[in-house]
């Protein structure tokens, strides 16, 4: 997930464009002859002050029609608040997304009237969350059209072909579970991804191992089980978890859709959960990162510098 916008930026500049277009329009063809008119039939040389909503309306007008534009056809910024991207994005990354890679959309409606480039797969791309249309999503693109997609724990099948993964080793930073890197090429991208260290096999589950004594509090809610949320099930020994083997096999991805799912391959909601994304609610592919801030780090951490600029593979 990327931001969930109960308030459309978008409609609100839309709005506030044509309300300050409209004033300043109104005043330039009409308001304001009739205020020139009553200033030259005056006794003496005045000049009559322009209202103020007018004198704000003039220099708002090109303002906000700007942003409106770029905004909609060029660029738009995102944070990211979770870490479902994880390594190739962080809680707390700021990113540009390009609107026009997938074709230039009307702002509000997202309807696209001119088509430029068609989505590749290995993109990372934002779009509208397919079950609330009001909250944006990013993910990585691993099924066009045409394509079957099997998800086999964390081995990614595109059409028959396993894609290649070369271990790179552990990674526990600010996990809750051991967790696995590993690099991955798809559609000529290549990225890190993430996965839970799987250490033995329980009855078509899996257990994983809690990093460095992060263990999430337990609810018991039924017996033997303290959670299952998204399809893990974690038992109450307070030192692992157990997880549905995480084997999903898609249908053909319809004309028109395409499958997402997160690097963290483990921790991300996603196509697996609640199905294709279609073309329409594509809102434009993330190319950069222009910024980082997370103020759950040391203070002398809450910029990370390092990010700052890197491109988005």
């Amino acid at each position: 997930m990327i931001t969930a916008e109960k308030l459309d930026f978008s409609l609100v500049l839309f709005s506030l464009s044509v309300a300050t277009g409209l004033i300043w329009l109104v005043d330039r063809q009409f308001v304001s002859k009739k205020r020139n008119a009553a200033a030259a039939a005056a006794p003496k040389p005045v000049k009559l002050a322009e209202p103020g909503t007018v004198d704000y309306a003039r220099s708002f007008f090109p303002v906000a029609f700007i942003v409106l534009l770029v905004r909609a056809f060029i660029f738009e910024p995102f944070r990211i608040p979770s870490d479902s991207m994880m390594p190739t994005l962080l809680d707390g990354d700021f990113i540009v997304v390009s609107k026009y890679s997938y074709g230039l959309r009307l702002p509000i409606v997202n309807r696209k009237v001119v088509a430029t480039n068609v989505p590749q797969r290995g993109d990372i791309v934002v779009f509208r969350y397919p079950l609330d249309p009001n909250i944006n999503y990013i993910k990585r693109l691993v099924g066009l059209p045409g394509d079957r997609i099997e998800v086999r724990g964390d081995q990614l099948i595109v059409n028959g072909d396993a894609i290649p993964q070369e271990f790179l080793g552990d990674f526990t930073d600010g996990c809750y579970v051991g967790m696995r890197r590993s690099v991955e090429t798809i559609g000529g991208h290549t990225h890190t991804l993430l996965s839970c260290r799987s250490t033995r096999r329980l009855l078509g589950a899996r257990q994983v191992e809690f990093a460095g004594g992060n263990a999430p509090p337990a609810m018991c809610e039924r017996k033997g089980i303290a959670r299952d949320i998204g399809g893990w099930v974690c038992d109450d020994s307070g030192e692992a978890a157990a997880r549905d083997n995480g084997d999903h096999v898609f249908d053909v991805v319809p004309a028109g859709h395409y499958l997402m799912i997160g690097d963290n391959r483990d921790n991300s909601e996603d196509s697996r959960v609640w199905g294709y994304v279609p073309d329409q609610n594509l809102v434009g592919k993330a190319t950069r990162i222009w910024f980082n801030l997370d103020l759950q780090r040391p203070q002398s951490q809450w910029i990370n510098w390092d990010r700052i600029g890197d491109s988005i593979e």
